[in-house]
């Protein structure tokens, strides 16, 4: 059977169709159920994980008409930003685009995807420029205040990661760990949400093009075009959507040993056309692989595992507040990538929480505890199993969002 496009979105239309979630769908797979072309019409597929390569450009009113020509340098809560190109001469406005990787030099740990969160939440943030003839203009604004205020991601959502550990005795930085990778073989770190991620379940991308329209942090975006570094082998996206009509949950920032970077969301739906796009569709964690590779570089591969790493393991720690000694620093609220442990609770916010794991790897006393799972390679003439200790993808908020686009999907507020 071969359907398009338009008789599912009538389908979804009269209310007939049948939307699944990448996660509903694996299960039918796993538990022996046969499913056809005609048993399913659009399956939702999600990720949600650090993606360094993001951007958002800004259009940002500081000053009144005349009262500068043209910005030279532009701080938002400390982190530096980039006039232009426009330059906006005298009207007391500038265009920017902040990285979403860029550091603030005024709050410690602070950067781009931190900032992205505190605007979408509604928060005042501040605004320094400095013009051609050093003049400095101090004002605050809150998303509401911007007239555009747009996402851009230039390599979003890859179908194909690669996963590390350490295998010397020195700590080694990297954008790749919560915080210095110990050694030797005594961690590893993994991103990717394997099954359910959008690309793993187009690989061909016959679905997954130029205008896919998508859900970003929440919010009705879409396919650019792929994004850089993209290759047939190891596919990524450009994304794009308006930041006022973003979830704070899905996005932020994450601390890591290279201080902090940023995560998203995103939810891709993959309509059923045809056998082919269903046989892409009926990929498991067991069949994608997850190379290791030596935390000095993604160019020095170690061992390969698969996505299985995902299964049998959760998603968000538990906590033991009674077992606290009250250590000074609180190492679970020092390292935490997105500030969730509260150390004076002991407890995590679920709303901030990743997943990540790492704060029950440092806590001495085990007060958040979190069961991640480990893997087994053979390295250096031997065979070793390394603990899980850090998850730079979130399956949870995944999951969430793939739920979310079903739920659009179905009650029209998502059209195909």
């Amino acid at each position: 059977m071969v359907k398009t496009v338009e008789e599912i979105q009538s389908k979804l239309d009269s209310g007939d169709a049948v939307v699944l979630t990448a996660d509903e769908l694996k299960t039918k797979f796993r538990n022996g159920e046969e499913v056809s072309v005609d048993d399913v019409d659009v399956v939702t597929c999600g990720t949600s994980g650090v993606m360094s390569g993001t951007t958002a450009l800004f259009h940002i009113p500081v000053a009144e008409p005349g009262s500068f020509n043209k910005a030279k340098e532009v701080y938002l809560n400390g982190i530096p930003a980039y006039p232009g190109p426009c330059p906006n001469e005298l009207l007391g406005t500038v265009d920017v685009i902040l990285y979403g990787t860029n550091h603030s030099t005024t709050i410690e740990n602070y950067g781009g995807g931190f900032l992205i969160k505190d605007l979408i939440e509604g928060k005042e943030i501040d605004v320094k420029v400095i013009d051609v003839e050093d003049n400095e203009f101090n004002t605050t604004v809150t998303l509401e205040d911007l007239p555009t205020a747009r996402l851009i991601g230039t390599r979003n959502a890859f179908m194909n990661y690669s996963s590390f550990t350490n295998p010397d005795k020195v700590s080694v930085k990297s954008i790749f760990n919560a915080a210095p990778m110990e050694g030797p073989y005594n961690s590893f770190t993994f991103s990717g949400c394997g099954e359910i991620n959008p690309l793993q379940n187009d690989p061909e991308q016959k679905i997954i093009t130029k205008g896919t329209k998508v859900l970003l942090n929440g919010a009705e975006g879409v396919v650019i075009d792929n994004g850089t570094r993209s290759t047939p082998e190891k596919p990524n996206l450009m994304l794009t959507a308006d930041m006022k009509d973003m979830k704070s949950y899905y996005c932020g920032g994450f601390k890591t040993g290279m201080g902090p970077e940023i995560f998203n969301s995103v939810a891709i739906p993959i309509p059923v056309l045809n056998e082919n796009i269903l046989e892409n569709l009926k990929v498991l964690n067991k069949d994608i692989s997850l190379p290791v590779c030596d935390i000095h570089g993604r160019h020095l591969p170690i061992a390969t595992v698969d996505y299985t790493v995902w299964e049998d393991v959760d998603y968000r720690p538990t906590t033991e507040p009674d077992m606290c000694f009250n250590c000074i620093p609180c190492l679970p609220a020092l390292y935490c990538p997105t500030n969730a442990y509260d150390k004076d609770t002991k407890t995590v916010n679920s709303e901030l929480c990743f997943g990540c794991g790492y704060c029950s790897m440092v806590c001495p006393r085990g007060i958040p505890s979190i069961n991640m799972g480990s893997i087994s390679i053979e390295a250096d003439g031997k065979t070793r199993k390394i603990d899980v200790t850090c998850r730079q993808s979130d399956k949870k908020r995944a999951l969430d969002i793939s739920e979310e686009l079903k739920t659009k999907i179905l009650d029209g507020s998502f059209k195909l």
